[in-house]
């Protein structure tokens, strides 16, 4: 007899903020699918109206606690666009190995404390310390090293002070810096050791797949995270400027997040699409890591995102290494910082853990903030998993309802959403 069962998730586990999963199937056949986001909108286009230019930073970074570094850079570039500054070559690299220790520190935490105890077959990482003790020190220790990277380059690992419109108030010390640079080329181990076990533990991963669309950032020199242009899989290149002429976004009655579309439906960013969109410009070592996971692009499993972090990890010790390498051939000099202020509107953009962010902002003569909008990663995913779970759900509607509702919570852990940082609002009017 075909199943009759409805699934409320409340408040989906190991995922950043508050989200629920409903699920209804009447006699084998799916009625509905809906993840619901109940964060409360948190205003940050409103609160930026009315503030000066060199305030944006400071206010952005506190989007979000994971990927501060990731909104520093993206409210940088879109500032210094609207002001018409250029940074130079030593601010460009030292941001980058700022994003590189972002990256490293949100996917480690993702793909070891977050998503791997659902292939472990546990609730959380709490059991693992006593099963698999080596696993959680290793975890714990590449962390550390991507939080130090953070506050060496940008004096803090979130909410970084450091990073200004046009350059840093303070340059790190290049003995730490190359500090961190032998950490790093010791951490290949760590780095080595994790693929290992991903390998391991790949059987585990569920196997469905949706041809869908993907959009990350893209440029022809480097497998992009600063900065570049906007890719689509479906086939534009754009620039970041003209987002909007690519990105639909607005509101559905029921998530307090709103959904977007490009080309199609619905799209992806994230690790996943980055891997699809620039696959090629990957360390040659890191395209073996990739080959040893299973990890071939086009590909349209979005569990594999998990997969692709891992791959990034990879990617990013390499980066590291090389940008601090550029430095210490190069040395730290101070700049000057000097901005002159006009009106103008700048877009900027970099590619975050969780996918491609845009920070626009417009200032008028004096410098203050006339109107801003950002458009967060997470809010942008969320369309392509409701697709996801409508995809998934008739694939799996003759297993157990508690094993439905397992594999659901598996697939939006592995989007690895930020939902606190989904709920904006642009249109919001204090009186």
């Amino acid at each position: 007899m075909a199943q009759t069962f409805n699934i409320n998730v409340e408040h989906v586990t190991r995922v950043e903020g508050h989200g629920n999963i409903r699920v209804n199937v009447k006699e084998g056949v799916l009625e509905d699918v809906k993840l619901e986001i109940t964060e409360s909108p948190r205003f940050y286009e409103a609160m930026l109206r009315g503030r000066k230019w060199n305030e944006a930073v400071h206010i952005t970074c506190r989007i979000c606690g994971i990927c501060s570094c990731g909104h520093t850079c993206a409210s940088l570039q879109a500032m210094e666009a609207a002001l018409g500054v250029t940074p130079s070559e030593q601010t460009v690299v030292l941001r980058k190995l700022l994003l590189d220790g972002e990256q490293l520190e949100s996917h480690l935490l993702h793909v070891y404390f977050l998503a791997a105890p659902d292939l472990l077959g546990v609730g959380s990482v709490i059991p693992l310390v006593d099963t698999h003790r080596e696993v959680v020190e290793r975890a714990l220790r590449m962390k550390r090293l991507a939080c130090d990277i953070c506050r060496v380059v940008a004096g803090r690992h979130i909410h970084p002070i450091a990073a200004v419109v046009n350059g840093f108030t303070k340059l790190p010390n290049m003995d730490d810096l190359l500090a961190l640079r032998d950490r790093l080329v010791e951490g290949r181990a760590d780095v080595a050791a994790s693929v290992e076990l991903f390998q391991a533990l790949a059987p585990k991963i569920p196997q469905f797949e949706r041809e869908m669309e993907f959009i990350s950032l893209t440029h022809p020199d480097e497998y992009a995270f600063y900065h570049g242009k906007v890719k689509s899989t479906d086939g534009p290149i754009i620039d970041v400027k003209d987002y909007l002429t690519l990105i639909d976004e607005w509101v559905v009655s029921h998530s307090r997040a709103k959904h977007t579309k490009a080309s199609r439906e619905s799209y992806m960013v994230g690790a996943l699409a980055r891997f699809n969109n620039n696959h090629t410009q990957l360390k040659p070592e890191v395209q073996q890591a990739a080959e040893a996971l299973g990890l071939k692009a086009p590909c349209y499993n979005p569990f594999m995102n998990n997969v692709a972090q891992l791959v990034e990890v990879a990617q990013c010790y390499e980066t590291a290494i090389d940008r601090i390498n550029w430095l210490d051939e190069h040395g730290l000099h101070e700049e000057d910082r000097t901005v002159q202020v006009k009106a103008g509107r700048g877009v900027g953009s970099s590619d975050v853990p969780r996918g491609i962010l845009f920070h626009e902002y417009e200032i008028d003569d004096s410098g203050t903030i006339v109107d801003a909008n950002l458009m967060i990663p997470t809010n942008q995913n969320l369309n392509n998993i409701e697709h996801d779970m409508r995809a998934l759900v008739p694939e799996i509607i003759d297993q157990p309802p508690d094993d439905v509702r397992q594999t659901l919570e598996m697939l939006v852990r592995a989007y690895d959403p930020c939902i606190s940082c989904a709920t904006h609002l642009l249109d919001v009017e204090f009186v």
